[in-house]
């Protein structure tokens, strides 16, 4: 049967009003996300945990008011979706960080439980280089 379009389009809402609780309430503890490339927040996570660690926290720490992620597009076939986001950042030094992402979510019983993320990766490089932490 698959997941439910709407339902993919409402949990991600979540993060674009930045409740990113209601978001991880549908990512599994035991999440398998890796964020692709060669970059500070780049990595295979194997826990939900170990995900916001090495990423939202990391962020949260150079960007003010978080990631302000936005979704543009979305893409639904039986358990996967496919969705396109950006970000609307200012980083603490002001560089805007406008990143691309696509995200290719794998649903079970509607809780994402994989995850393969690509970005920009030079971006995030310079965001870190310009904002250590």
């Amino acid at each position: 049967m698959g997941v439910d379009p709407g339902f993919v389009r409402k949990i991600f809402a979540g993060l674009e009003h930045g409740d990113g609780a209601g978001f991880f309430a549908h990512v599994a503890d035991d999440v398998d996300w890796t964020v692709m490339g060669t970059h500070p927040l780049a990595g295979h996570y194997l826990s939900k945990a170990d995900f916001i660690a090495g990423t939202f926290a990391k962020l949260g720490k150079v960007l003010p008011n978080g990631a302000q992620l936005h979704v543009d597009s979305l893409i639904v076939q039986d358990d996967v979706a496919i969705v396109e986001l950006h970000s609307e950042a200012i980083a603490k030094n002001g560089f805007r960080f406008d990143n691309h992402y696509c995200w290719v979510c794998y649903f079970r019983n509607d809780t994402i439980v994989r995850v393969r993320a690509y970005l920009d990766s030079v971006m995030v490089a310079r965001l870190f280089a310009e904002n250590p932490i």
